[in-house]
């Protein structure tokens, strides 16, 4: 009886041991959460040049249209003739044939196919900057909501404290049960705002897998933090650009030329293609060998419903992608003078935000802090300025990502850094 509390006191101490002793470090290291890991946009966008579908699409098609060029430049295939006759007497005839069209006709051929290849590539580079940039942009996107449930938990915590304030206060009869309410529903609101990040977070997640051709439940980490980009060339600068290195312009302005040479051709076609056939033949009966010469020339009998009729259509083919040419360059130099009106806003709110409305309500939110306590303000107008500079927070982070965005549509546009 006399040892049973020694060995209460014994089973205590070493239970006190076993749960207060140091942790080791291995240990440790595999309870602790790591943090987030971040991820970069350089990364992201070398792994899509590499693996999204849509660019590789591009560029095969565009390796396709270069394999065609030589095949327009090359004779046709060549026809090999073998016959025998036998009537009075037997005769053997051989020989081959090759299509000749008239001089020029070949090389224009070949033109327009190197024409076709170099729009085809044109929007290979399209392709290439159009993907980068919806990536760049659902990265900026995924950026700010992340940002966004980051101010509005931290807010929550606020929020919470302020319940407790504020029930503090009722309890000793300095504040109503409305402020008590007034809390919770605020913080239910949180909630549900969070609960919509939350879900907008995945979804862009998603796409930006879609776009690197994983699968869309694959993890993604947190994105770096935004540093501005800023233009380095004017709105009549980057106008000026278009036509030496917009690829949806260039492209355009390929095909204007592509026309020119489907006219050129067009009109070669009123010119004869010729065959020439030489052979041997042998005549069994008299065995004696002998050989011919054949040429024959095609005629354009029926020029006036078919070749006028292919010139007329391939000016109009020409005056369309003209017509075309001037449509996308319009389209561009709106999107431009758009892009950039974009930045120079972004640029402007941001500096205000930043320099001005953050800093106010900052101090605002602390002064509503401070007088509450003591009774000089209501918990409305602490509420408020909590929530106004919530709104503020996050207003300077979604304007530092369209700031972003408007870039990288620019650099989609111009096809390289605007």
């Amino acid at each position: 009886m006399r040892l049973e509390p020694v060995l209460r006191r014994l089973a205590l101490l070493l239970a006190v041991w076993v749960f207060c002793r140091p942790v080791p470090l291995a240990f440790a290291a595999e309870a602790a959460p790591s943090p987030p890991a971040r991820i970069g946009l350089d990364h992201l966008t070398g792994e899509l040049l590499e693996n999204n579908p849509e660019i590789k699409s591009a560029r095969e098609r565009w390796e396709a249209s270069k394999a065609v060029v030589p095949q327009a430049r090359t004779l046709p295939d060549p026809r090999f003739n073998v016959g025998y006759t036998s009537v009075a007497e037997r005769e053997t005839a051989y020989g081959v044939s090759q299509e000749i069209p008239f001089p020029g006709k070949l090389g224009l051929r070949g033109k327009i196919a190197a024409r076709q290849a170099e729009r085809v590539e044109q929007e290979y580079l399209a392709t290439r900057l159009r993907v980068v940039a919806q990536l760049k942009q659902a990265y900026y996107d995924l950026h700010f909501v992340h940002t966004s449930i980051d101010i509005i938990g931290k807010n929550k915590l606020i929020l919470m404290s302020f319940e407790k304030t504020a029930e503090a206060r009722y309890q000793v009869g300095q504040a109503t049960q409305q402020d008590i309410l007034r809390a919770q529903t605020e913080i239910s609101r949180v909630l549900a705002r969070i609960a919509t990040l939350v879900q907008k977070r995945e979804s862009l997640q998603a796409d930006i897998n879609r776009l690197l051709n994983r699968p869309p439940a694959d993890p993604l980490g947190t994105p770096e933090e935004i540093r501005l980009t800023s233009l380095t060339r004017n709105l009549a600068e980057l106008s000026a650009m278009l036509d030496q290195s917009a690829p949806l312009l260039r492209a355009q302005l390929k095909s204007v030329e592509q026309g020119d040479q489907a006219i050129a051709l067009a009109k070669r076609e009123y010119f004869p293609d010729f065959e020439v056939e030489g052979g041997g033949v042998r005549n069994e009966t008299f065995e004696k060998s002998g050989y011919q010469i054949l040429v024959g020339i095609k005629v354009p009998l029926y020029f006036f419903s078919k070749q006028r009729y292919g010139v007329r259509e391939a000016r109009a083919g020409r005056e369309a992608a003209a017509q075309d040419l001037r449509a996308v360059k319009q389209d561009l130099l709106f999107r431009v003078k758009d892009g950039v009106v974009q930045v120079k806003r972004a640029e402007e709110l941001i500096a205000i935000l930043k320099d001005g409305l953050l800093p106010q309500a900052r101090l605002t939110l602390e002064a509503s802090k401070a007088g509450y306590q003591v009774g000089k303000v209501d918990f409305l107008t602490l509420l408020n300025s909590l929530l106004t500079l919530q709104e503020n927070e996050l207003e300077l982070h979604g304007e530092m990502a369209e700031h972003e965005k408007a870039v990288a549509r620019l650099e989609e546009i111009i096809g390289e850094a605007p």
